[in-house]
């Protein structure tokens, strides 16, 4: 397995996913599509992989993780080109495929680095994948907001679909690590995901996967919605999501320190209680300087959590069961990303997007609670 590769692979496929949900989301607002609209079309890109990730980790498990990669960059390349077309219609055909082209990468390669390094090395080499993906999460906003000011949506999803064609180099020099099942031989036809949520370890880091999700999934809605809603440009909503990556990014650096002064339970629970205070006091900030500094520190919050998550679970499936777990994670966060987006638009047109923030928040302070009462490993 050659890790740097499969780290830019991830950088090209997540920046050209996450610049073409902000794209998709904004273009929508744009044609005049109402919050519950902008709801149902961002809410597509998570269906298919609510639907089809437990089953995606199965074939990783099965067929290895070549072919579910190349298959993931060219569902990515055909949504980003789909969506040149401006109606709600394409937009929402561009995210279902652009959700299940991420949904493919996102278990390929997690399941790549849990079969093709030593359980002792799996921290640093999810800490790396993280840190790529804190990268795009930076970039791809930026970019996407940038080019809409200055070049429109045409040409904005047109530079986006660059990138899985350049991730195709960086397939190509991964692939031998890629190329073989991680599983031979072993029978899938019996395997149940209720066994798999019977395991106590994997149960609770799944569920607290799924609440922090949750957080990360309302930003990503959101701060366009809140943005737009305060008068800022495109260029300047995507400064505040990058200004989210940002924060994701710096404190992956500090993930392994992190883990060596507490355990894991202590930095999930810590985690959680950051982003509660930060949702319930997003609602209130208004200016540019303020929405950065907000959007940093709940990259810092949410940003630790993943790594440590992603080990947890590598290190809990049971063998040959590595990527039907990640598929479990994943299909949990595309339920939330496919409910969430409709359950936003609804409640903010009905009482206000401030009552939004306030909901999830309070739902995250009871969840650190929880975390507190857990063992301490």
């Amino acid at each position: 397995m050659k890790l740097r590769a499969l780290v830019a692979l991830m950088v090209l496929a997540h920046t050209a996913f996450a610049g073409g949900r902000v794209a998709l989301t904004l273009s929508a607002i744009r044609l005049g599509a109402t919050s519950l609209q902008v709801g149902l079309v961002v809410s597509l890109l998570a269906l298919v992989p609510m639907l089809l990730s437990v089953h995606a980790g199965r074939w990783t498990d099965r067929r290895g993780t070549l072919r579910p990669t190349l298959l993931a960059l060219l569902l990515l390349e055909a949504g980003l080109l789909l969506a040149l077309l401006p109606s709600l219609g394409m937009l929402g055909a561009s995210a279902v495929l652009l959700g299940s082209g991420f949904m493919l990468v996102h278990v390929a390669l997690h399941n790549a680095v849990a079969a093709g390094c030593a359980p002792a090395l799996h921290p640093r080499a999810y800490a790396l994948l993280a840190l790529g993906n804190s990268t795009s999460t930076i970039a791809g906003p930026v970019i996407a907001g940038f080019l809409l000011d200055l070049a429109g949506a045409a040409w904005t999803f047109l530079a986006l679909a660059t990138l899985p064609l350049l991730a195709l180099c960086a397939l190509a020099r991964a692939a031998g690590g890629m190329a073989q099942p991680h599983a031979p031989g072993r029978a899938q036809g019996r395997a149940r995901v209720i066994d798999l949520l019977r395991h106590p370890p994997l149960r609770a880091v799944l569920l607290v996967s799924a609440l922090l999700s949750m957080g990360w999934d309302l930003f990503a809605f959101m701060m366009p919605v809140h943005g737009n809603a305060i008068g800022l440009p495109a260029s300047r909503i995507g400064l505040a999501m990058g200004a989210f990556g940002a924060g994701t990014f710096v404190v992956r650096l500090f993930t392994p320190a992190l883990a060596r002064r507490w355990s894991a339970w202590q930095v999930l629970g810590g985690a959680l209680t950051v982003a509660a205070a930060v949702y319930l006091g997003f609602p209130l900030v208004r200016s540019l300087p303020l929405l950065l500094a907000a959007a940093f520190v709940l990259g810092l919050a949410l940003g630790c959590a993943l790594p440590t998550i992603m080990s947890a679970i590598g290190q809990a499936a049971p063998p040959g069961r590595g990527g039907e777990a990640i598929g479990i994670r994943s299909m949990l966060a595309n339920a939330s990303q496919t409910l969430l987006p409709v359950t936003v638009g609804a409640i903010g047109s009905a009482g206000g997007t401030q009552v939004v923030f306030w909901i999830v928040g309070g739902m995250l302070a009871v969840g650190a609670l929880c975390a507190q009462l857990q063992p301490p490993k």
